[in-house]
């Protein structure tokens, strides 16, 4: 793309895009992305070499060239560059920032990674800054600077509007349409035939079977779109049947998976010009959020009461008795009709309030589901492994190019450090995804940012520049490598090319970090409650008379701390030299798949069936068939507790190794390399020797069900 065309489509100068949406956008990536540019001695504002479309805010002095603080931090991040010196051109530049020594990657953690993010006006409120507490759901803040109110109202710019029953059944009808639809099938060819017609009759019978369909389910308002025979004359009907899609989608990614890329791709084409010059009216309307509805409804002032904290947290069961549940229950429900009594007018009736309010802890509930995966896998990685030593060969994450299909070569330090700044960028995609998908919107539905049909190699696909989603990922990946204080691997993001065509499958891709992680984390809880449904002790206490391998300690058996036995006769403990596993495991999968259903399905594992009961694996049945589990367990991997860091190691080895790509430009260590490897690991999974492992914990893949 050339700089003519870059400047129409970079943020703030899209004439398309309102004073709302720039403002939203800087206020989850840079404050000084909406500032007014320096101005240079002849008047001009000063804009990034590199970038050219955001305000210049330091000067290096070795370059002789403006640069914004996240392109600067970018090009000047290794090697000679790094040394080089800058002059802030404004007031508030962190330019001295950037001339920080780097810190040492053998360093300890404590030293090489800070622990918390540092303050600087240019970030906003980072994912490690909102801590949303398990046994209040109420949400905190780690540098007690910024309260509930402020953080909601800048977050609801980009929250979703929760459908209402009416959407909802307008919603079934866009599902049913599209599936039936055709659309990118014959519109994504290669022919010789006018594309601007082909689409035109395409979108013109989407419309009438989306016409018909309301007409079969609704006749009164299906007359209505009859009466006026054209398109265009029901504009507003359809644009909002789109929208209602589109909002589905983005508070639910796991719905339409199929169903929207169709319907993103068919909106694409409608605003073309000369698709528009031809349909004679528009499809696309912005997505409606919880900012938009309240400030249309005279209701912003509701974001501000610091009772929404209260009326929108989570109840979050685990280790909870019902009496609490109930009473949070209440409160929460309390909560709610207070601010409808208090914000409730002729414009702003009571049901508007309370589905805002819902829709705000929609995005708590999709935090948790989403974001809270990486919080738990980097506490694993800090309770299980230290960068500063091994604890046993088997455990060591270090990597080597060539072997087991690794193309990165680390030792373990730098491969721990190299998978916790993995999972800390992946956490911070995941708290601004909502954001995100917002600029995602926008990116793909311009009018001035055209695409091009190009085979990437996995088929024709729509290459199309993404200047807004470009720019918040550099903000976000900045903001993670300044918290790290060094940075392992490559910075390059790939987007707008045979890797990432567009942002839609930017987002796709990164949707699935969630799908990835979960079933991983919900493996690990598993196992965690085994010892407690066994009354198993750390030091060996266990009185059920399950027999278990001697305790390590002779030469031959490894080392042992906190009285795990470690083997070292195979990587697995004693999986490949035990000839009865197979049939063991065949027979213990027998007894227990039977009741696999009820232990996570009626109970979800939170023990809130009664006062008395207790958790779940207190029940008698959960804990007759975790015998049998964890005797299976202890004759192939040693313990439990191998068993854990054995899955964590090889995870955190082979699953953030560069695997995953045709070359190394493709995967690697570069952002998006490090995702191909994790979907690479998770294509492997069924060879890997804990694999039983995770099927009795309620596996059923990583396609984002069953967890």
């Amino acid at each position: 793309m050339d700089h003519d065309d870059q400047d129409d489509l970079t943020l703030g100068t899209d004439p398309e895009t309102s004073g709302d949406e720039v403002d939203g956008v800087s206020v989850a990536a840079a404050s000084r992305a909406t500032a007014a540019p320096v101005l240079g001695e002849d008047g001009q504002p000063l804009y990034c070499t590199e970038c050219q479309d955001q305000g210049a805010d330091v000067h290096c002095e070795q370059c002789d060239e403006l640069f914004c603080e996240v392109c600067c931090a970018m090009l000047h991040r290794t090697g000679k560059r790094r040394a080089h010196t800058f002059r802030p051109l404004r007031p508030d530049a962190a330019g001295e920032s950037l001339n920080a020594p780097v810190a040492d990657p053998t360093a300890s953690a404590a030293q090489a990674e800070p622990g918390t993010i540092p303050t600087d006006p240019a970030l906003k409120v980072a994912a490690s800054e909102v801590d949303f507490n398990a046994v209040s759901g109420e949400v905190t803040f780690t540098d007690g600077g910024k309260d509930f109110s402020a953080w909601i109202g800048e977050r609801a710019k980009f929250i979703p509007l929760r459908l209402t029953l009416a959407e909802r059944k307008y919603l079934r009808l866009l599902e049913a349409a599209l599936n039936v639809s055709e659309y990118t099938d014959r519109v994504d060819i290669l022919s010789y035939g006018n594309k601007s017609r082909r689409m035109v009759t395409q979108i013109k019978d989407l419309c009438a079977i989306l016409s018909g369909l309301l007409l079969a389910s609704d006749y009164r308002a299906g007359r209505k779109l009859f009466e006026d025979r054209a398109f265009a004359e029901n504009a507003d009907f359809f644009e909002d049947i789109f929208e209602i899609g589109r909002r589905h989608k983005i508070m639910n990614p796991e719905k339409m998976r199929d169903a929207y890329g169709k319907l993103m791709y068919l909106l694409q084409d409608s605003m073309i010009p000369e698709v528009q010059d031809l349909l004679q009216f528009s499809c696309v309307k912005p997505v409606t959020t919880v900012h938009s509805y309240l400030e249309d409804l005279g209701g912003i002032d509701l974001l501000k009461d610091p009772l929404v904290a209260v009326a929108t947290r989570e109840i979050i069961a685990d280790g909870k008795p019902r009496p609490r549940i109930q009473a949070e229950t209440r409160q929460k429900e309390q909560a709610v009709e207070t601010l409808c009594r208090k914000y409730a007018s002729a414009d702003l009736p009571k049901e508007a309030i309370r589905q805002c309010l819902y829709s705000i802890g929609d995005n708590h509930s999709y935090l948790r589901t989403n974001r809270d995966p990486c919080d738990k896998v980097l506490s694993y990685l800090a309770r299980y492994f230290s960068p500063d030593n091994v604890e046993h060969a088997d455990f060591s994450l270090a990597i080597a190019h060539g072997r087991s299909g690794a193309r990165l070569s680390h030792d373990h330090s730098t491969q721990y450090h190299y998978v916790k700044q993995t999972l800390s960028l992946w956490r911070e995609v995941a708290h601004e995804m909502f954001m995100l998908w917002s600029l995602a919107d926008q990116d793909l539905l311009s009018a001035r940012n055209p695409y091009r049909l190009k085979d990437t190699g996995q088929g024709l696909n729509r290459v199309q520049a993404s200047p807004r989603v470009s720019r918040a990922i550099h903000t976000i990946l900045h903001r993670a490598q300044k918290s790290a204080g060094y940075w392992v691997g490559s910075s390059v993001v790939h987007l707008a090319d045979h890797n990432v065509p567009n942002a839609l499958m930017f987002i796709d891709k990164y949707n699935q970090v969630a799908s990835i992680l979960n079933p991983v984390v919900t493996c690990l809880q598993y196992l965690d409650t085994l010892p407690a449904a066994l009354n198993i002790t750390e030091n060996g206490n266990h009185g059920d008379g399950i027999p278990r391998p001697a305790a390590p300690g002779a030469e031959g058996n490894g080392t042992s701390t906190g009285g795990v036995p470690v083997h070292t006769g195979t990587p697995y403990g004693n999986a490949s030299a035990n000839s009865s596993t197979s049939s063991f495991f065949a027979n213990l999968s027998s007894t227990i798949s039977s009741t696999l259903t009820s232990t996570f399905g009626g109970h979800a594992g939170n023990g809130t069936g009664s006062s008395t009961t207790g958790p779940i694996y207190t029940q008698p049945h959960y804990r007759q068939h975790a015998q049998g589990l964890y005797q299976y367990i202890v004759q192939t991997f040693g313990s439990v507790e191998s068993c854990k860091k054995l899955i964590l190691a090889d995870f955190f080895r082979y699953a953030f190794d560069g695997s995953g790509g045709d070359n190394f430009y493709d995967a690697g260590s570069c952002i998006d390399g490090r995702l191909t490897s994790a979907w690479n690991w998770c294509s492997q999974i069924e060879k890997k020797p804990y694999y039983p492992v995770f099927l009795l914990s309620g596996f059923v893949g990583f396609n984002g069900e069953g967890y």
